[in-house]
């Protein structure tokens, strides 16, 4: 997400670091460049204006001429700026004292409200709630059964009934009580464009239920349509925050750095990919941190906790220390990385990683054929890849639908990660103090250069 602004702020930035001292010209002239990336970004144009103010006023005082490496010091004060263009701090859900608390979702048809709503409440799930989703999207054809399709993969109950959607909605409420859920998630209907009808509909609902929270599920691939659909329902209803879906796929950003101050509310939660876990809270410094190529380690942290299985990583590192990785190991590891969401996007959360390695289309589909051809080994030659001859070589390529060049290649490597495991393994036990040191697992890069 953000790749172009992230490869313009990039080019500025490397610039910078470059002087030693930074004249008031050369402060200047990044000021225009950054101007122009944020523009060329979709990022509306107060926003802009605000944006480059307040970065100027900070470069051109003490602060910036106090500093040893000013060039650093204004890539601080740009992603302390960002971070508050983003919205600065984290929306944080307090809860009704008398359950349950609701949330009313707005907003246009194909922003992926509807998917937004079971990702939410799966996310309250995680938090130790007990939700309750209604469908209250009548004009939809299949709305509900999408809903409700949706959220048993997580077990989660979904309410609606063919009747008026303001009273659908109350009835909602009334089983949530009933049931004793303490959260109820409301999807109302939304239309192609803006309307009198879809506004007045949404006004009555929100007017009957009272929520404790009302967002506004955006699409925000839509850029500047985001921002003037934002400000339409704001004037309608009470808006607690945003809901950004699509992120991955918005190259440019404008409709998240321009939200918070166009629309005065703040990105509450963001939806990074097509799977039910590929939703979080936002975090403004995180996403400040991604756009200047800094990485975002901690979510990557977090994705990991949630989708890796502790006893295979374990698993896994006993193998290492002891020299005894073999296909089979990889081959689970992988599988657990796999979990964690498209390769590319994994690597764009790390910090320091070259540009080189960020542009290159790393093909999720090249590690299901790593993956094919493992499996279409048996377990002794997973186990030991050197009695892999001729033949079986083109067993295996057969029975994964590969060449037996690529059967190669993938064995070649392997046997070349076994060499920089044992050369690791070695080195740490011939450490001074005769300690036995920590192995990692298999890195993303190398996982990337399985092809």
């Amino acid at each position: 997400m953000f790749e172009s602004l992230s490869d313009r702020f990039e080019g500025i930035f490397s610039k910078l670091r470059k002087k030693g001292r930074l004249s008031d010209a050369d402060v200047d002239a990044a000021l225009r460049d950054i101007r122009v990336a944020l523009l060329e970004a979709d990022v509306a144009l107060p926003v802009v204006k605000s944006f480059i103010s307040h970065v100027r006023e900070r470069c051109v005082g003490a602060e910036l001429h106090a500093s040893l490496m000013p060039g650093q010091q204004v890539i601080k004060i740009v992603n302390e700026e960002l971070v508050a263009t983003l919205g600065g701090e984290v929306l944080r859900i307090n809860y009704a004292s008398k359950p349950p608390t609701i949330v009313l979702l707005a907003g246009l048809q194909g922003s992926g409200k509807t998917t937004t709503a079971v990702k939410l409440a799966r996310w309250f799930k995680q938090q130790g709630r007990n939700p309750l989703l209604v469908g209250a999207d009548l004009q939809r054809p299949a709305a509900v059964e999408q809903l409700r399709r949706l959220a048993s993969v997580d077990g989660i109950t979904v309410f609606s009934e063919l009747s008026d959607p303001v009273a659908v909605a109350a009835r909602g409420v009334e089983e949530a009580r009933r049931l004793g859920r303490d959260v109820v998630v409301v999807d109302t209907a939304g239309r192609l464009t803006i309307d009198q009808e879809m506004m007045e509909q949404i006004r009555r609902i929100s007017s009957r239920l009272n929520p404790h929270y009302t967002f506004l599920v955006v699409d925000a691939m839509t850029g500047q349509d985001a921002i003037n659909t934002a400000q339409a329902f704001h004037e309608v209803l009470a808006l607690d925050g945003v809901i950004l879906t699509k992120l991955d796929g918005d190259a440019r950003g404008g409709a998240a750095l321009s939200v918070k101050q166009v629309v005065g509310k703040p990105i509450a939660f963001a939806s990074t990919g097509e799977k039910l876990a590929d939703f979080d809270l936002f975090y403004p410094d995180r996403m400040a941190s991604r756009i200047l190529g800094m990485g975002d380690v901690l979510s990557l942290i977090e994705a990991a906790e949630r989708t890796y299985d502790k006893e295979v990583a374990a698993k896994g590192a006993v193998k290492l220390q002891e020299g005894s990785f073999t296909l089979e190991d990889f081959l689970e590891q992988m599988r657990q990385i796999k979990k964690m969401g498209p390769l590319s996007g994994i690597i764009s959360m790390l910090p320091g990683v070259p540009k080189e390695l960020k542009d290159a289309k790393v093909d999720d589909g090249e590690l299901a054929r790593v993956e094919a051809i493992i499996c279409s080994m048996t377990p002794q030659e997973r186990r030991d890849p050197s009695i892999v001859n001729g033949s079986r070589r083109l067993r295996i390529a057969n029975g994964s639908g590969t060449t037996t060049a690529e059967v190669n290649q993938l064995l070649k490597q392997f046997k070349e990660v076994q060499r920089m495991v044992k050369s690791a393994v070695g080195s740490t036990r011939k450490g001074k103090k005769g300690k036995r040191g920590r192995v990692m697992l298999p890195t993303l890069s190398d996982m990337a250069s399985f092809r």
